[in-house]
């Protein structure tokens, strides 16, 4: 498993029937987790003094209930500053597990010595967004909703980044591709985080099960003549890292060899020294 164990502002405390008791910086957060089918004693003080709890509802979704929580609050990873809100179904803005993957990515950058571009696409809140950027990317930010494109900026600027060569788009990332395609454009690396269901602009049907495999050979082809790297990351329980794996072996090998891994990521739990899984990712890295 890959570990997201750089966090200083970030924690894990404990974990018990469904949920996960977080701090987030100066802040506890107690939030859902489906991975969570066991039960613990709950001993830390945070289970009944928590700034943040969002209560799941039998008939789908749930709301927050707070304790002097902010509106909006701050937290650091290394050189970076995110910024912080509760909002729908049980998210902050944030995923800190994908820090696994930031550290990566950030290390091949900086180690290549020459200008990477990088593409990041259902790029969200922009974590990836920034940590690329700090490392020296160029990085074209794609999402479909402008109001995390607007987030994603706010972290730039928080990160210290208002004026790096970050391109935002709000776009259909299948849509987007295909014009990239088009216009002859191309990038050292690729990230993407699909959903696991959504709509284009025009109805169109998004379910991972049927379109991601056809999405990773279309933006495969954008990939430049030498290619740094390729993340896809799933949150979806049917995608396993073997199925990661394969479909970036099935594509990515014919026309670019290099090395590929797959694996559960997961945070370290303070409590017992376990690790919480929190997704998969998939790597491609090229050859030296």
């Amino acid at each position: 498993m890959w570990i997201a164990n750089g966090w200083k502002d970030y924690e894990v405390i404990d974990t018990s029937s469904g949920e996960k008791l977080e701090r987030w910086g100066d802040y506890m957060l107690v939030r859902p987790d489906p991975q969570v089918i066991w039960k613990t004693d709950k001993k830390h003080f945070g289970w009944k003094k928590w700034n943040g709890h969002y209560h799941r509802s039998n008939k789908g979704g749930g709301e927050w209930e707070f304790r002097n929580l902010p509106e909006e609050w701050t937290i650091n990873y290394k050189e970076l500053t995110f910024n912080l809100k509760p909002f729908s179904f049980k998210h902050t803005g944030l995923f800190p597990e994908q820090a696994a993957n930031w550290d990566w990515f950030s290390s091949l950058i900086k180690e290549a010595n020459r200008e990477i571009k990088v593409l990041n696409l259902f790029a969200y809140t922009g974590g990836a967004t920034v940590s690329a950027a700090k490392a020296g990317a160029k990085v074209t930010h794609v999402d479909a909703a402008k109001g995390m494109v607007a987030w994603a900026k706010e972290n730039a600027a928080s990160s210290g980044l208002a004026d790096a060569p970050i391109r935002y788009l709000v776009d259909d990332c299948v849509k987007f591709v295909e014009r990239e395609i088009r216009r002859g454009n191309k990038y050292d690396g690729i990230i993407m985080d699909p959903p696991s269901y959504g709509r284009g602009p025009k109805g169109e049907i998004w379910k991972i099960e049927d379109s991601v495999f056809p999405f990773i050979e279309l933006t495969s082809k954008l990939l430049s003549d030498k290619p740094l790297f390729f993340l896809i990351n799933s949150y979806t329980t049917g995608l396993q890292p073997a199925v990661l794996s394969y479909m970036l072996h099935t594509v990515l090998d014919p026309i670019h060899p290099g090395t590929i891994e797959a694996n559960e990521i997961g945070l370290p739990v303070k409590s017992n020294g376990l690790v919480l899984p929190c997704g998969a990712s998939g790597r491609w890295t090229a050859k030296n």
